[in-house]
């Protein structure tokens, strides 16, 4: 009986936590359906080829590839260009008989599906040209079968020399960032950094906060004269200072531990990270105001930080719904990992990068606003 009593305790402080029912039943079903909604929409991946003077048969037959769309460029510096402004993944140019692939690489899902692409419409291709030369040797042989025997040996031993030197040309591919063996990690990498320092910079403090209210400390500054934003930019201003040591380590830890290729520099690496890990703190300590205790807090994790890894841009969002595109201009992990993957991998400097350290900033000014505004409800002055 007393075991019975103690369940039925328990069971009604469960049903008196609306918070903990959400937890245990809602979240686990919202971050499957995220998940299947993701990985579904994006069973398969766009590319965007450029090409310099290769021939046109080629070219459409490339164009007719699913997912695999075209742009002829005139000039190899334009489609360089191209290339470095992030409007095609890689361009194609033929030098004599032979071809020359240039990856931008930062994606090897994308860099894996160029080079199908491009084998499949050069051998659809080939095999067009053989029909043709073969079609054309078969009216060339009726001419010549009862004239001049030897010379049509002749033309067909050349013939069969031409086609089996289109069949084989020599591929040569080049890598913008890292080279062949370059995996899906790197792409994931610049993303990953930028999670891990929102994650523990959201978690500390907002339980640092949690318990500075629960042991009076808060009360008891906020029975003093000093201003509600005076204590959050306190409290910013003194785990800011831990959260930018935070940031340094993890940053310099991953580029050296894991042995990760930087094309730009790791200044600005740490910036953009920098400014991630402000706006996870006031986000951390916005949402520990509306938790009574550490369970509480920790209840935010599944239904507020977990679903941003979906949208952050570590799974390719561009063959998805423009819905659920449209649900990554909210989520901060994802300027900040469009920044710093382009500083990473290809170089980039802050100034190409104002609209992503805008919109961060504006996060920033806004969660610091309603954490002042937030503190009202511990302190009506």
């Amino acid at each position: 009986m007393r075991i019975i009593a103690i369940a039925r305790r328990v069971l009604k402080e469960l049903f008196r936590d609306p918070r903990t029912l959400a937890m245990m039943f809602l979240a686990p079903i919202l971050v499957l359906w995220l998940m299947s909604v993701i990985f579904n929409a994006n069973s398969t991946t766009n590319v965007k080829i450029g090409t310099v003077g290769l021939q046109s048969s080629l070219t459409t037959n490339m164009d007719d590839i699913k997912h695999v769309s075209v742009h002829k460029y005139d000039t190899q510096k334009a489609v360089k260009q191209a290339l470095k402004d992030d409007k095609i993944d890689a361009y194609v140019k033929k030098t004599g008989d032979d071809y020359s692939i240039t990856y931008a690489n930062t994606d090897s899902s994308k860099t894996s599906a160029v080079k199908m692409a491009f084998k499949s419409a050069l051998t659809v291709t080939n095999v067009n040209t053989m029909k043709s030369q073969l079609k054309l040797a078969k009216g060339t042989i009726a001419k010549l079968e009862q004239t001049l025997p030897v010379a049509q040996q002749k033309q067909l031993q050349a013939m069969t020399g031409a086609q089996k030197k289109a069949v084989t040309p020599t591929i040569h591919n080049h890598y913008v960032y890292g080279d062949s063996n370059t995996g899906f990690f790197a792409k994931m990498l610049p993303i990953l950094m930028g999670f891990f320092v929102f994650f523990f910079v959201f978690l500390i403090s907002g339980m640092a906060l949690l318990k500075e209210r629960s042991s009076g400390t808060l009360s008891r500054l906020l029975a003093t004269p000093v201003k509600r934003s005076d204590v959050v930019f306190g409290y910013m201003l003194g785990y800011g200072l831990l959260a930018i040591l935070q940031t340094v380590i993890i940053v310099y830890t991953t580029i050296w531990l894991l042995g990760a290729e930087v094309v730009g520099s790791v200044i600005n690496i740490i910036v953009i990270n920098l400014i991630l890990a402000l706006v996870a703190l006031a986000f951390g300590i916005l949402l520990s105001t509306f938790a009574a205790s550490e369970f509480q807090m920790m209840q935010f994790i599944p239904i507020v930080v977990i679903p941003q890894v979906f949208f952050s841009g570590i799974i390719p969002m561009d063959s998805m719904a423009h819905w659920i595109q449209d649900i990554s201009y909210i989520i901060p992990i994802k300027y900040a990992g469009d920044a710093v993957t382009g500083i990473m991998m290809q170089g980039k400097n802050l100034s190409s990068f104002g609209l992503d350290i805008t919109v961060l900033l504006i996060f920033l000014v806004v969660l610091t606003i309603l954490n002042i505004v937030g503190l009202r409800r511990y302190r009506k002055v």
